[in-house]
């Protein structure tokens, strides 16, 4: 299956950047556009460029919520809306998950890992009802299916021993250095390992550049 390409639509150009580092560390993921309002969504999802968008509600131009239905692209929103007429709104325009902010970092993977299952499963051109039931699930439940595979791998197992008690943090970077493999290999591990809830991944926010992925036992 191609890569899945994510549009990230949030004006906080903090947490944007945030959810960004979730989806670049997920194995299948990348993103294809970062924006911060409703006319830079439609612009970015134009000609059917985005497979999936994570929408905020709250916009400088209008809702996030009105975009799911536009975009022509599966949404999930992602915003501090918490109440429950905006919640049944999305689901009626037809996102197919709500997280409320905050949450944590894992959270928002696992919903990814369920994502790229669902699509896997509705990937034939005819499905049994099994086959939906089994999708609808990885949805609601976020299940990553095959995904976690990697999560008890050898390389794996390796890395997860070297968290050895709740206070140790380390970074991808040290994990691969520790391990003995490259860092894109690490950082493929960590994501499956945080999937499969084994590990939580939390950004390290320095004084300029990207934000770094620092990973604990969940």
């Amino acid at each position: 299956m191609d890569e899945i390409r994510v549009l990230i639509v949030d004006d906080d150009f903090r947490v944007a950047q945030l959810h960004a580092s979730i989806v670049t560390a997920l194995r299948g993921f990348r993103v294809e556009a970062q924006v911060g309002s409703c006319a830079a969504a439609r612009e970015a999802a134009a000609d059917g460029a985005v497979d999936l968008a994570l929408l905020d509600v709250y916009l400088p131009d209008g809702s996030g919520i009105d975009l799911v239905s536009e975009l022509g692209c599966d949404s999930f929103v992602v915003g501090a809306e918490s109440g429950g007429d905006a919640i049944r709104r999305a689901m009626r325009s037809g996102a197919l998950t709500y997280l409320i902010k905050p949450f944590d970092d894992t959270e928002l993977a696992r919903r990814l890992a369920g994502y790229a299952h669902y699509r896997r499963l509705l990937a034939e051109p005819d499905v049994d009802q099994q086959r939906v039931d089994e999708a609808l699930g990885a949805m609601r439940f976020a299940q990553g299916g095959r995904d976690r595979g990697d999560a008890s791998s050898p390389t794996a197992t390796r890395i997860l021993e070297l968290f050895t008690d709740p206070d140790v943090v380390l970074f991808a970077d040290e994990v691969a250095e520790q391990v003995g493999v490259a860092a894109p290999t690490a950082r493929r591990h960590l994501a499956h390992l945080t999937t499969a809830g084994k590990l939580r991944m939390t950004l390290q926010y320095g004084g300029t550049g990207r934000p770094r992925q620092e990973y604990r036992l969940a």
